[in-house]
C-alpha cells in the first residue's frame, strides 16, 4: 500500500510539472497576475521558513531557535562566509539553551 501511495504521488508531481510546461502556451495570464506570482511564491516561502523557525512540532520552539536564526541571517546579510553562518547560529541557540533558555 505505501509503495502505491509513493507511486501515485510521484505521478502526480510529474503531471503537474509537465502540465505546466505543456499548457504555457496555451494559457494567458494578465500583467497584473504576472506580477503577482513572483510574490506569492516568495510569501510562501517566507512562511515555510518562519513555521520551520517558531514552531517545534504544533509547539513554540522557544527563544533559542529564532534567535540562532536571527544571528545567521545577520551573518549571511554581511556575506559572511557559509561555514561562519551555520556554527554561530547553532552556536548562538545551543549556548541559549545552555543557558537555561527554551
Amino acid at each position: 500500500m505505501l509503495i502505491a501511495a509513493i507511486v501515485v504521488l510521484g505521478v502526480g508531481t510529474y503531471v503537474i510539472r509537465l502540465s505546466g510546461v505543456l499548457l504555457r502556451e496555451r494559457l494567458e495570464l494578465s500583467e497584473s497576475l504576472q506580477r503577482v506570482l513572483p510574490m506569492a511564491a516568495a510569501a510562501l516561502l517566507t512562511a515555510l521558513a518562519a513555521t520551520a523557525v517558531l514552531m517545534a512540532g504544533s509547539e513554540f520552539a522557544g527563544v533559542a531557535r529564532p534567535t540562532g536564526v536571527l544571528i545567521g541571517g545577520l551573518l549571511a546579510w554581511r556575506r559572511a562566509p557559509f561555514v561562519v553562518v551555520v556554527v554561530a547560529a547553532a552556536g548562538v541557540a545551543a549556548l541559549l539553551r545552555l543557558a537555561g533558555i527554551p
